[in-house]
């Protein structure tokens, strides 16, 4: 038999290399892929938690289920390498199906989806049809190339590094995804680099398999598989448990991370980057020690039993340290520098933990071998088991766990997970001994380790210090001076963790992930009102309303005040907001969810006007900044579309768009965007009491804004009128005054914007690189330069017209240059742009 396997050992040894070579592509590839599908698939199943798991469970299972089907399907027969280089183009050809099936899923998704239970059944099934059969090839390479090697403690070595190898190119895929090809390119460029590197993968592979030997193993038979050994079932349970606690611990610290760093793209980046990377080490360090060890299971036993330590170590980090460091964000304005600090961070907090759940694959490998002849069998068990408890990891801490107790709690329950598997593992090694006189002590021994790892995790466990309430609320700004405010809530929901405090001088504040999202301070008041008032006073008769987020209920409350209102809707992603911040602001939202005529729905903004065939006369949007990580979706033309298709005839629609934390091409990006669907669409400027943001609006069939009848509907709307005294707006003409510019005016100033769409989710990586910045001065002053009062847009008589100038040009015009009027006569307007 050695001398049978002679040539294919040297094969081996000489191609090794290059094979490795096709593993760090692979890996590359997966996770370019990986990202752009959890892109692409968020916006048509929304992202929701309960989507998140969905797309999650089908990603890791479609991978179990590939490296426990491979060995199964696949002949030994069969040369290993053609058999990957085939999966490898099965994978790139699956992308680009993905790619461009995506439209005709959206369609079909917006035809039969549905809410509820039965719409989670259906985005579960829309994931398996887009999903199952990439992540099958992808879950089955590594069991392939497993059969190219030995069923040797050294071959065992060698699937080790492949597997390390393949982490090493995801690494290097996360970063090249989230920093150069989506922030530069769009999803369709990322996707064909992606099949490109999958074909060269493939060539190569073709290319060894002509000049590597192969020798297939011998006819399988009843001895092909020996009982399973309860070592050997111990490493499977071992190696779930470990991928149990990995991926909750990702998703745990990745939550509470994302606070630290904000939670940008490139921050999600950087940890998902770090995770990886730490899991590559740990691999390699495993698969060496894989090759010499006499008792590999007692080395993932220790791999467990210090994984107390690791994820204590982190916990301290995250919860106790990390967020106390005397640092400041806003000091250096280049975001390279502040994703210098936040890589560190990360490798400080959560490397450790990686390393050891990276090294404890290799190991379970090597203490798993010895069961079948087909190492790809093998390879593929351990993987399955490892794949198995990472999913139920990912969906119980994210949908149960988190919600339920908290990450404090989830994170003691990490620490009871490692010590369950160093228990199992120390109670196998005990079986073999028991009988023996001579191994008393060291049997002894054992049993001490087996009290003393529980009870070392529960003084682990007990000692972990709470998450501070000011990280949920103030995120990556929580160390500077000048927020001193009184938590009054801070709790982690669903989908996102929130938190209301108080300042010193009565103000309240309302925060989502790190954000402050609403606030009773003057100019917060006034936009949220804003954003309510303009489409309740514009539109000659609202009936429905849509509000997209809840925040702190103030702009939802705009629309209880106007009496022919009767439906209110409002999409809100996280039940844990109208349930509990709410009460916090009935004074500011004149308590809404009281009101009969208000409906909460639960769930992404986007599926809901996917799934639903209501129309509205207004809908209004006020997500969380574009930089936050998803927000984006609720930005592009694909978005602003599926508005425009709710809107009833003479509908209108409002957004908010922020000029502070940002840059001046990710401002003109979310304006463009908005106006290629809305042509005739109008600024608004929130710009008293250093207010730095502008309200959008857009109408389905453009009107012009008759003055005189929205000067008579704030008189007659009581309680509307008292709604903008509250905020500073003493009438109508008040309110109008704030007028910024329209789409023909600031043509020019938008030229060569960068259009948002789904396929190219440009302003979320634009946005992200404003995070630091604060020049809503600048911006604020390029618009105002731009405006101009094209004829027609406003009428009315000349007494009201008049005063409506007036105000506008008050309202911080150019110290060069008035702003032009153009009357109610084309023919009268004056075109000159004032000087700059």
């Amino acid at each position: 038999m050695s001398d049978q396997r002679a040539p294919q050992l040297q094969a081996i040894g000489k191609f090794y290399p290059l094979v490795l070579c096709c593993f760090i592509g692979s890996g590359l590839a997966a996770l370019i892929y990986e990202i752009v599908w959890f892109q692409l698939l968020e916006f048509v199943i929304g992202s929701t938690a309960a989507s998140i798991a969905v797309l999650l469970g089908t990603f890791m299972g479609g991978m179990c289920l590939g490296s426990l089907a491979f060995a199964r399907i696949v002949p030994a027969a069969l040369h290993p390498l053609r058999v990957y280089a085939a999966m490898e183009l099965g994978i790139g050809l699956s992308a680009v199906a993905v790619l461009y099936l995506l439209s005709p899923a959206a369609d079909l998704y917006a035809s039969i989806g549905a809410g509820g239970s039965a719409g989670i059944l259906f985005r579960a099934v829309l994931c398996v049809a887009f999903l199952l059969a990439p992540t099958m090839l992808m879950g089955a390479t590594l069991p392939c190339a497993a059969r190219w090697v030995e069923s040797t403690p050294r071959g065992v070595s060698w699937t080790g590094i492949l597997y390390t190898g393949n982490l090493a190119g995801a690494v290097f895929g996360c970063l090249l995804a989230g920093f150069y090809l989506l922030r530069l390119y769009d999803m369709a460029t990322a996707t064909f680099v992606a099949v490109a590197i999958n074909a060269l993968c493939a060539a190569l592979a073709v290319l060894l398999a002509t000049v590597a030997a192969h020798q297939p193993p011998a006819a399988s038979n009843a001895a092909d598989r020996a009982p399973l050994r309860f070592e050997a079932l111990t490493a499977y349970v071992a190696i779930a448990l470990s991928g149990l606690t990995a991926l909750g611990a990702q998703v745990v610290w990745t939550r509470l991370l994302s606070l630290l760093l904000g939670t940008s793209v490139y921050a999600f980046s950087i940890i998902l980057a770090v995770f990886l990377l730490g899991l590559g080490l740990g691999s390699s360090a495993g698969s060496l020690l894989a090759r010499s060890a006499r008792n590999s299971l007692a080395l993932l036993g220790w791999c467990q039993f210090f994984l107390l330590a690791a994820i204590a170590w982190a916990a301290f980090s995250i919860d106790g340290w990390l967020p106390y460091w005397p640092v400041d964000p806003l000091l250096d304005l280049s975001p390279w520098m502040t994703f210098q600090l936040d890589l560190a961070r990360c490798l400080w907090a959560i490397l450790p933990a990686a390393c050891l759940w990276g090294a404890s694959f290799p190991l379970a490998l090597a203490a798993a071998a010895s069961r079948h002849r087909d190492s790809g069998r093998t390879v593929g068990a351990v993987y399955a088991a490892n794949t198995l408890g990472a999913i139920v990891g990912a969906v119980t801490f994210s949908m149960i766990l988190i919600p339920a107790l908290g990450s404090l709690w989830a994170q003691r329950i990490l620490l009871a997970g490692a010590a369950m598997a160093a228990v199992l593992i120390l109670l196998a090694e005990l079986r073999p001994g028991i009988a023996a006189a001579g191994r008393r002590r060291a049997m002894a021994a054992v049993l001490g380790a087996v009290v003393a790892v529980p009870v070392a995790a529960a003084a682990l466990a007990y000692g972990l210090p709470p998450v501070p309430g000011e990280l949920f609320a103030f995120g990556r700004k929580m160390m500077i001076s000048y927020y001193d405010s009184k938590m009054l809530y801070a709790g982690e929901g669903l989908n996102a963790s929130v938190a209301v405090s108080e300042t010193k001088d009565g103000e309240r504040l309302f925060h989502v992930s790190g954000k402050t999202e609403a606030s009773t301070h003057p100019s917060d008041m006034r936009l949220q009102r804003m954003l309510g008032h303009l489409p309740g006073l514009l539109h000659p008769n609202p009936r429905s309303v849509l509000i997209v987020g809840f925040g702190a209920g103030v702009t939802a409350g705009t629309f209880v005040t106007y009496p022919q209102i009767e439906r209110i809707v409002i999409c809100e992603i996280e039940p844990l907001i109208p349930r509990v911040v709410s009460g916090y602001f009935t004074r500011q939202n004149y308590d809404v969810l009281k009101d009969p005529r208000t409906e909460i729905v639960y769930d992404d903004a986007r599926s809901f006007l996917l799934t639903s065939k209501e129309k509205f006369d207004i809908v209004t949007s006020d997500p969380i900044h574009p930089w936050v990580k998803g927000a984006a979706a609720l930005y592009t033309r694909d978005y602003f579309e599926l508005v425009k298709r709710h809107l009833k005839p003479g509908g209108v629609v409002t957004q908010w768009v922020p000029l502070y934390e940002t840059t001046v091409e990710a401002v003109k990006s979310e304006i463009a965007t908005f106006f290629a669907v809305f042509p005739n669409g109008t600024v608004w400027m929130n710009d008293r009491e250093d207010g730095g943001d502008v309200v959008l609006f857009g109408q389905v069939d453009p009107e012009p804004v008759d003055v005189d009848a929205v000067a008579a509907r704030f008189d007659r709307d009581g309680r509307a009128a008292k709604s903008l005294h509250d905020v500073g707006f003493v009438s109508a003409v008040d309110l109008l005054s704030t007028y910024g510019g329209n789409a023909a005016d600031l043509a020019a100033w938008l030229k060569g914007a960068a259009i948002n769409t789904d396929r190219d989710l440009r302003l979320q990586y634009l946005a992200g690189m404003g995070l630091n910045v604060n020049i809503q001065d600048q911006i604020h002053s390029e618009l105002i330069d731009a405006r101009r009062i094209p004829a027609g847009l406003f009428v009315g008589s000349a007494e009201t017209l008049a005063e409506l100038r007036k105000a506008i040009e008050s309202n911080e015009a150019p110290s060069d240059a008035r702003m032009p009027w153009c009357p109610t006569v084309p023919t009268a307007c004056s075109p000159p742009r004032p000087a700059r």
